[in-house]
């Protein structure tokens, strides 16, 4: 799948392992939850850089004390009506203060793309066809002005003058 970060598509220098698939040891891999779990002592025993992959109704309980260790987390999103990965994403860059690498995957529709900017996410692995072609086309506009509050305040500058409440991404003033 294509990765969109930093306003392009990049290549992804990590591999998402099926559960089945042996572990490579000199390369950056993203495994499931259950398979964290399962073998959190040799993955944690790793010098290659560990990912870890969520889907949809997994919760952070299990892995809280890990979070540090991973540098992506990928968040699944199999389908576009399913926003259960918005709130996960808003627990680990708030509650939880990840700052590594927050990608979405899966099918995401550009209508979302702004809406998982601003839960934190990073990164997004694309499916959708049409995603795809409007991020390539540069057809997606960032909004960068907003009067909720978001994971990604703590980088906000400061409102402008008379406006206390608007949020500002940083660069965008």
């Amino acid at each position: 799948m294509p990765l969109f970060k930093n306003g392009a598509f990049v290549d992804d220098p990590w591999q998402t392992l099926a559960d089945d698939v042996a572990v490579p040891a000199d390369r950056a891999v993203i495994v499931s939850k259950a398979r964290y779990l399962a073998e959190r002592d040799d993955l944690s025993g790793r010098n290659a850089p560990l990912g870890l992959l969520l889907q949809p109704g997994e919760e952070l309980e299990a892995v809280e004390a890990d979070i540090p260790r991973f540098a992506v987390i990928a968040l699944a999103f199999p389908k576009f009506s399913d926003g259960r990965s918005y709130s996960v994403a808003r627990l680990l860059r708030e509650r939880h203060g990840f700052a590594g690498e927050l990608r979405a995957t899966g099918n995401i529709l550009r209508d979302q793309v702004n809406f998982l900017h601003r839960c934190g996410f990073d990164a997004l692995e694309v499916t959708h066809p049409g995603t795809i072609a409007a991020l390539e086309k540069g057809a997606i506009t960032f909004v960068h002005r907003h009067y909720q509050p978001a994971a990604i305040d703590a980088a906000e500058v400061a409102p402008p003058a008379g406006r206390p409440r608007l949020r500002v991404t940083p660069g965008e003033a």
